[in-house]
């Protein structure tokens, strides 16, 4: 299974599947590679299988497709290893070794006096697999240079293991290849062999052509002695095993049928060195050939030992991360459920008391009473409602719906929505949309919740009785120029919406956490995540969100810029009739 994994940006760690005949959308829209990072483009590049492999193709994006850091102007094909950045998000394109079905990986007992020469593993490994300086070791350096670069990008176990294999492949030139993992040496003990996590096979060109039934189960399944694996494991030694063809004793028959070993498998030089870091051995990198005049060296041996010492810090390194996540993770569930189980049971205490008022005003049979505690229920169940949705956006963003949206429709929605609130306070709310204003391309679900978050702390934020909220929209051009699309062309530019209250303000120090979640300065009436999902909701459409002062010093204004890309708006004297530049106040 061909994979993406993501070494750097907003989604790190993440890994997606490519199956087979089915093209890939990458972008903020896309179902099945979904990303956070806005940096990119809603169709921002295209994936597309053909023939049996796969060619990256850039979609007009506008921050550009890069392949291995050249930015791509028409259709390439991709190979294992190559690295693909979109915005800052950057991929490795690589292979998910299937799991091989055990027939692919035998454990052998025989190939005990093959053992040629032995080395240890241990941290000196790492740090040069030469005794001396010559050209050996340079090439040496160069190949541990970039296998630090390979083990520093993989966190998934599987492709850091596939691309180590790549490596190994392309320096020593084996035929066969596998890597063991194993819980504990023991295991090699029992009936249960170690994990074969991959299995690698050389070219058909680079295999001799052999006939007969044997040589065609040679090609298709390698065999592993058991002694080599037991002698590494427990000495943490690499060995290098050549010429065990000549041993005569690999010749012999058990029961009446050829023995597994290595004449079988036709193998004339091995080495398998362990996977190790510290105390801990992972498993082993065994590699074979059978080529005649070509054996492992005792040069490449201790490369292999140096490979199995990096491959194993690696190793450990990609735990702990994956650790350190999974601490993060169950730190902020706990903080959320502290957070929303005290938000719930104010409301609870609130929609309670609701409740025994308009129990006891039907019981005296006053009404008054009654209407009363229904407004306290119905406030609570608002909140409620709120918090649900909040928690919906902040828990499972989803992928954006875009359509073209009128700005000014959706503000008055909004402010409708808040007209009980307003008038219980006594407070003003102006809607000041721009007439000439194009319909603006997002997710008309979303960004009315985005709105709604906003338009509500304002109205609650100021003063009962003389506080008042004004509500700003207006479009400006890629030139500056305020107005609708009318002869303006197909140039893009920014939508901006500004919700702006004459309360008191907003604390300095409480400005820099305002957009973390479960923050809040409301006290029980605040759950801390409506200003943490607005921010996502407008980054999620590539924008962003600022807070300034009001006008004259006072009060707070939230600020919304969301980019409009060229060619998507349209003149809205073809979708809505010409109305008044006059503001409205609706409440």
């Amino acid at each position: 299974m061909l994979i993406l994994t993501v070494i750097q940006g907003p989604d790190k760690g993440r890994t997606f599947e490519l199956p087979e005949n089915e093209p890939q959308l990458v972008g903020r829209s896309s179902e099945a590679i979904p990303l956070t990072d806005t940096t990119i483009s809603r169709r921002h590049a295209e994936l597309t299988p053909d023939s049996g492999r796969w060619y990256l193709r850039d979609l007009g994006s506008q921050n550009g497709t890069f392949l291995n850091g050249v930015r791509i102007s028409e259709r390439v094909a991709l190979k294992p290893g190559d690295q693909v950045r979109t915005g800052s998000t950057l991929f490795v394109y690589g292979q998910r070794q299937a799991r091989p079905e055990s027939a692919a990986v035998r454990i052998v007992r025989q190939m005990d006096s093959a053992v040629q020469a032995s080395m240890l593993s241990n941290e000196d490994s790492v740090i040069l697999a030469e005794p001396e300086p010559h050209q050996s070791a340079t090439d040496h350096l160069r190949i541990i240079y970039q296998l630090t670069q390979l083990t520093a990008q993989s966190t998934e176990r599987e492709n850091l293991l596939s691309q180590v294999m790549e490596l190994v492949f392309t320096e020593f030139r084996p035929e066969r290849g596998v890597v063991l993992l194993t819980d504990t040496p023991e295991q090699l003990a029992g009936d249960a062999p170690p994990t074969a996590v991959v299995v690698r096979y050389a070219s058909e060109g680079t295999v001799p052509q052999e006939s007969g039934t044997e040589a065609g189960a040679a090609r298709s399944s390698i065999a592993v002695p058991r002694s080599i694996l037991t002698h590494v494991l427990k000495r943490n030694e690499g060995v290098l095993s050549s010429n065990a063809m000549t041993d005569e004793r690999f010749a012999s028959r058990v029961g009446g049928s050829p023995a597994d070993s290595i004449t079988t498998m036709n193998v004339r030089s091995a080495i398998c060195a362990p996977i190790r870091f510290r105390d801990r051995t992972f498993g082993v990198l065994y590699i074979d050939s059978s080529i005649a005049n070509y054996t492992f060296t005792q040069e490449q041996l201790a490369l292999m030992n140096a490979i199995g010492q990096h491959t194993g810090l690696a190793m450990a390194n990609a735990e702990l991360y994956g650790q350190k996540l999974r601490a993060e993770r169950l730190a902020a569930m706990g903080e959320t459920v502290a957070s929303l189980s005290h938000s719930i049971k104010n409301i609870l205490q609130g929609l309670r008391g609701g409740a025994d008022v308009v129990e006891m005003g039907l019981k005296k049979e006053d009404l008054k009473i009654s209407r009363g505690g229904w407004g306290i229920l119905k406030r609570n169940l608002d909140r409620i409602i709120s918090l649900t949705m909040n928690m919906l956006a902040y828990s499972r963003p989803r992928p954006l719906e875009i359509e073209l949206t009128k700005v000014g429709a959706l503000l008055e929605d909004a402010a409708q929505l808040l007209g009980d609130l307003c008038v219980s306070r006594g407070v003003a709310l102006l809607i000041d949309a721009d007439a000439d204003m194009p319909p603006i391309p997002m997710d008309s679900g979303l960004m009315h919740q985005a709105l709604m978050n906003l338009m509500t702390n304002a109205v609650e934020a100021v003063e009962a009785r003389v506080g008042a909220v004004t509500v700003r929209a207006n479009f400006r051009d890629s030139q500056g120029r305020s107005g609708g699309a009318a002869g303006l062309g197909s140039a893009g530019g920014e939508a901006r919406i500004s919700i702006i209250d004459n309360g008191p303000g907003i604390p300095r120090e409480v400005q820099q956490r305002i957009f973390e979640p479960f923050f809040t300065t409301k006290g029980l009436r605040g759950t801390g995540l409506g200003l943490a999902v607005t921010k996502r909701i407008i980054e999620q459409h590539g924008g962003r969100i600022e807070l300034a002062p009001g006008p004259g010093g006072r009060g707070a204004a939230f600020n919304i810029v969301l980019p409009v890309l060229p060619g998507q708006i349209i003149d809205p004297s073809q979708t809505t009739a010409a109305r008044s530049n006059e503001p409205r106040r609706l409440i």
